[in-house]
Formats: structure tokens, C-alpha cells, sequence
């Protein structure tokens, strides 16, 4: 491949950028955030001025740091992707700022390394209890002012309450034009995607509702176990981690109606309306329409693995999620009696994130012999690759009308020769570049918690333990079952 000049294709910014992270030497920062911005280098979307700090409680040079960076990030990096000279020139803009958040003297050093007058960049990659405190203090040393960004990374908060206080904390220095809460999933190529599928084909959007469509599963499955983040994890579960924010916005993508511009505003006002839209779980809803699971031992990769019960730093009596399935309805004209199913879990049979659009069948089966179950289906696929499937019926080579599924597949890959960036390289070059459409607003974020809520609480008080199911698997049956009542069954 072609080594793009950094500096030649660089964005035009007035602005020299100063990015800091926080939570530098994490383990975010270099599976993620540095080699995302080593791509967005290499490609020429940082401006040219750009420097990128990160903090650390540790007491080590800047040798030290680049040398750790070497170590834990570098292998992030595609080999195909990879090139001494752009390397070399990334790891010059890399600095290492000494700081313990909870230290106020200490954020006298990172004034001095920032730049007067460059816009700053704050990522918070840390815990969300130290996202009030770091905020406190970088308005406290005049790092605050109307360049600067800050972007804040899940989970933001564990429950409504938290979250008002997160953001109420964040916003006493930033205004809500300069937060940006990231959520990768919004940065993946098919889900931006959808976008333009929904409301650029004609074809689609006239059928894109009920009665047309009899249902919609999104499913991200994780085949990793808890692994090191077990304790955080275990004071999280499925629920918070990932159904309250990255399955929600896949959610709104698929059910929003169209918006009256791409502005950032009109995007998530109607993603706002499907959340307020969301019917809220009774009780008896929550009994009824919700599945949560918890691995036990099993196989996963041609290899065993323990259940969650014996992860380390786990309590053994724990009723920690690590599965939930559930159904949803959103009460509007376009989506009345369409239910959607969400599913999520770790330990699943393989890695798969995707959305499934299921349309209803012809209402008289006019050919003999037509296979059973759904006709024509969309399958949106997230990851581990990301493609677009629409499944319909076609004749069977030979004489009589035996009819046959087939896919009409558009591979991404194939189809378009222009590099597709990764989710999170993509969602800070946005940041860069002050677009906020594909970050969440204070409202969404508050509304997505007011509808989960009530289903946490709710099985507190049902005080039921999550359902067993074998690591390897695709969770416990009962998920089966709840898809099944309806006539349904989750695509694998």
C-alpha cells in the first residue's frame, strides 16, 4: 500500500491539537486509542501541529514511556498497515505527562505542557468515578476554554442517578457541544451505513415498518470470558455494559424516523424519540420477557475454559449477569406490535455482532412445497466482518417452481476499494474535527438509562439467579424460548 505524508495530507486547522489522554498507560489507550491514531496519521487526518500527552501515575521517563508503547501497542497494528518511517514520525508526537488525577499539584504539569491557544482534546480513559475530578481540575488550571473537547468514554454511569451526576459535573466546565460520549459501535462502517440504506434507497424505506417487517433481532455476541476485568465487570453485569448503551443505539439506528438534516441536533433528536418511546417493563414484563444468564464451564476455541464462578476476583455467589435476552416494543405508528429482540452475552459460540430485519411472509403460499420460516430477511453484519445480506426466495434450476433462499450479498470489501477506517480511529478523527452525530447526547444518555432502570431493579426484586448456560454456547434455553413463543427463532 502507498505511506500517505502525514504532513502533506494533513486537515487545514488554524489550530495546533494537543490530545491528552488520561489513563495513558492503560490498556484502552494501547489496544485502541494510539494505534487508531497512529492510522489516522498515517492517512493524513491529524493536523500537522498535532501532539498527543498521555498521563500516567507512573515515574518514568519519556524513553521509558515510547519504549512501553513499543511493547503494548505496536502489535495493535496491522501489518499491513505498518511503516518504520510513518512510526517513527507518530512516535514524535507522543509525550508522557507524569499525573495522579487525584493530585492537584500535579495538573501544573500538564499546563505547562499544553500549548497556549491550541485546541485541547481531553480523552477521559479512565474510571467515570475520576471523571468529575479531572474535570474540576482541568478548569481549575485554565486548560478549559472554548477549543477544548472532552470525550468521555463508558460506562457513564451504573444506573439515572449517576449519570445526572456525571453530567451535571462534566457540564459545569464543558458545554454540551464541546462532550463527546463515544460509543465505538456508532463508529463501525455498517452502522453509519444503515443510514444512507434506510433513507437513500426508495426501495426500502415505504416497507421499512409494520406490517411489512414482523420483527428485528440485534445480537452482539462476545466469545471471550470476563477475563481481567472480572472485578470491574462483576459490579456491572451484561445489562449496564453493553444492552443499556451499545445495543440501545443500534436500536435507535433501525427504529428512528427520518431525521430533517444530517446535523448532529436532528440526528439524535429522533434517536432520542425511539428511547422515550421504548415501552417501559411492569413487573410481570420483566418475569416474562427477560432472560439473564451466567457462563459455566465449558469449550471455547477447541479449548476449556471456566465458568464465571471461578473467574478470579469473582464472589462465588455472585448473580452477576454475563447473558441477558429480552423483548422490546416501541410504541409508535411505524413499529405497533413489532417486537425487538435484544440479545448480548460473553462465552458465546463464536464473536458476532448483527441485526436482523425480518419481513413478513406472502399472506398465501402460493407456491407448493415453499420452505418454512422467513422469506426475505436482512442481515446486517457488524463484526468480525461487516457486510450487508438481503435474503430472498429464488427458483430452483430444473422444472417445477421449487423455490430456494438465496442471499443478494454486498461484501464491503469488495465492493468499495477505498480503506475503511476502524470504528475508533473513524470516531477521533470526528472528535478532531468537532462532529458530534455519532456521539451521544445528555439526553439520550439519560433517557437509555431511565428505560434499563426499572428492568435492574426489577430483578433485584424478583431475586431470581441468572440462568446457566455452557461457555461455548449461545446461552441458556430459556432465550430460546422467549423467541419461540412468538414463532421465532434467533439467527445464529
Amino acid at each position: 500500500m502507498t505511506h500517505a505524508s502525514a504532513s502533506a495530507s494533513a486537515p487545514d486547522n488554524a489550530l495546533p491539537l494537543d490530545m491528552t489522554i488520561f489513563g495513558g498507560m492503560g490498556d484502552l489507550a494501547m489496544r485502541k486509542l494510539l494505534p487508531a491514531l497512529y492510522m489516522a496519521y498515517l492517512h493524513g487526518n491529524l493536523p500537522g501541529s498535532t501532539r498527543i500527552l498521555s498521563t500516567g501515575r507512573q515515574h518514568i521517563d519519556r524513553e521509558a514511556y515510547l519504549a512501553h508503547v513499543e511493547q503494548h501497542s505496536r502489535g495493535f497494528i496491522a501489518k499491513g498497515n505498518f511503516n518504520d518511517k510513518t512510526w517513527d514520525g507518530f512516535l514524535q508526537l507522543l509525550h508522557y505527562v507524569e499525573l495522579d488525577v487525584q493530585n492537584a499539584p500535579d495538573f501544573s504539569s500538564l499546563a505547562a505542557a499544553s500549548r497556549q491557544g491550541a485546541e485541547r482534546v481531553f480523552y477521559l480513559s479512565t474510571a467515570p468515578s475520576l471523571f468529575t475530578t479531572i474535570c474540576d481540575k482541568l478548569a481549575a488550571s485554565n486548560l478549559v476554554d472554548a477549543n477544548a473537547r472532552v470525550v468521555l468514554e463508558k460506562p457513564l454511569g451504573t444506573d439515572l442517578a449517576s449519570a445526572i451526576e456525571i453530567n451535571e459535573a462534566v457540564g459545569k466546565h464543558f458545554a454540551e457541544s464541546q462532550i463527546y460520549r463515544i460509543d465505538h459501535y456508532l463508529g463501525k462502517e455498517t452502522v453509519q451505513n444503515l443510514m444512507v440504506l434506510r433513507f437513500g434507497n426508495s426501495i426500502l424505506e415505504p416497507i421499512w415498518r409494520a406490517p411489512n417487517i414482523s420483527s428485528v433481532q440485534i445480537t452482539v455476541a462476545e466469545e471471550v470470558g470476563v477475563g481481567s476485568r472480572a472485578g470491574f465487570y462483576d459490579g456491572t453485569g451484561a445489562m449496564r455494559d453493553m444492552v443499556q448503551n451499545h445495543l440501545l443505539q443500534l436500536l435507535c439506528i433501525v427504529a428512528m424516523e427520518p431525521p430533517t438534516s444530517l446535523s448532529p441536533d436532528a440526528v439524535r433528536d429522533e434517536k432520542l424519540k425511539v428511547l422515550r418511546s421504548l415501552r417501559r417493563f411492569s413487573l410481570a414484563d420483566i418475569a416474562r420477557d427477560t432472560v439473564r444468564g451466567q457462563y459455566g464451564h465449558g469449550v471455547s476455541g477447541n479449548q476449556e475454559v471456566a465458568g464465571y464462578l471461578e473467574e478470579k476476583n469473582v464472589p462465588p455467589d455472585t448473580r452477576t449477569e454475563t447473558f441477558v435476552a429480552l423483548r422490546a416494543h416501541i410504541d409508535t405508528w411505524r413499529w405497533s406490535k413489532v417486537p425487538f429482540y435484544l440479545r448480548t452475552g460473553k462465552r458465546m459460540a463464536r464473536r458476532s455482532s448483527k441485526i436482523v430485519v425480518e419481513f413478513a411472509n406472502p399472506p398465501f403460499p402460493l407456491f407448493p412445497g415453499a420452505p418454512g420460516g422467513v422469506a426475505n430477511r436482512l442481515v446486517i453484519e457488524l463484526q468480525p466482518e461487516e457486510a450487508i445480506k438481503l435474503q430472498i426466495m429464488a427458483k430452483q434450476p430444473g422444472s417445477g417452481m421449487q423455490m430456494q433462499q438465496v442471499a443478494l450479498n454486498l461484501d464491503l470489501q469488495s465492493a468499495f476499494q477505498q480503506r475503511r477506517a476502524e470504528a475508533y480511529e473513524r470516531l477521533l478523527i470526528d472528535v478532531v474535527r468537532g462532529r458530534l452525530t455519532h456521539f451521544m447526547r445528555r439526553d439520550e444518555l439519560e433517557a437509555a438509562w431511565e428505560w434499563a432502570d426499572p428492568i435492574i431493579d426489577g430483578w433485584a426484586t424478583l431475586g431470581e439467579k441468572p440462568h446457566p448456560y455452557a461457555a461455548g454456547s449461545w446461552g441458556p434455553s430459556e432465550s430460546f424460548a422467549l423467541l419461540a413463543r412468538d414463532g421465532f427463532s434467533w439467527v445464529e
